[in-house]
């Protein structure tokens, strides 16, 4: 695992083992991650979440919907200070605690914390503009069609969906193509991320945005704003 981290995170290792040990302290007691997890923060989910970077394009704007306790999010604006992230987290509690931790691993500048469903960010918080980005991420959030309906809308046309997903996702994506189609979405494409960095490989599915259904909207990108990460 050392080797795999050094290679996922370079020369921002210790920023990572930094979040490592806010995940296995805070992140345990304040109930975002079970105590059964802690030993296995960098196998299970940080070096899986970093191995996604690789289908992430350079200085790409990034939507992470159901963010938790930033996973992949926070992992992925560690692993890639090029990418400028919006987490979006509807729970007090968890939106708490990504606020501090952008705040704690000098994240600001790069990462912003939505509080909210995904619809919501998608019609636009009150007073603001919809949010919009050229990746949008998720993590073991929903089944697939209901994944494309939350995500999809916050992609901005021909961009993509890069979900997280495990060993069934074959039979997901042959249950639910349809509904991804309607939704505006092209054929799902499945791909093993981090060969011969991580065993086993990260399983991703990705959907490109290839047309906007439902009332007409021109594609936004996320603004990249700067300063204090604050939830809504």
């Amino acid at each position: 695992m050392a080797e795999a981290a050094r290679t996922l995170f370079g020369d921002r290792l210790d920023l990572a083992a930094a979040y490592a040990e806010l995940l296995a302290t805070d992140g345990v007691l304040r109930g975002l991650i079970g105590p059964r997890e802690a030993p296995r923060i960098w196998d299970r989910h940080l070096l899986n979440c970093a191995a996604v970077a690789e289908r992430i394009p350079d200085g790409a704007t990034v939507i992470d919907v159901g963010s938790g306790a930033g996973l992949p999010g926070l992992v992925l604006a560690i692993a890639r200070p090029d990418l400028h992230l919006t987490l979006v987290e509807p729970l007090a509690r968890r939106t708490a605690f990504l606020i501090e931790a952008v705040e704690g691993l000098g994240l600001t500048r790069m990462v912003r914390v939505f509080r909210g469903r995904a619809e919501e960010a998608a019609a636009g918080p009150a007073g603001g503009e919809p949010l919009s980005a050229d990746v949008v991420t998720a993590r073991a959030v929903a089944p697939l069609d209901r994944l494309a309906s939350w995500c999809l809308p916050l992609t901005v046309r021909g961009g993509r969906l890069v979900a997280l997903k495990g060993s069934s996702v074959a039979d997901e994506i042959a249950e639910h193509a349809a509904t991804v189609e309607r939704l505006g979405g092209g054929e799902p494409t499945v791909y093993r991320c981090g060969v011969d960095v991580i065993d086993p490989p990260a399983t991703v599915v990705e959907i490109v945005r290839e047309r906007v259904v439902g009332p007409a909207r021109g594609p936004r990108r996320a603004k990249r704003r700067g300063g204090r990460s604050r939830g809504r």
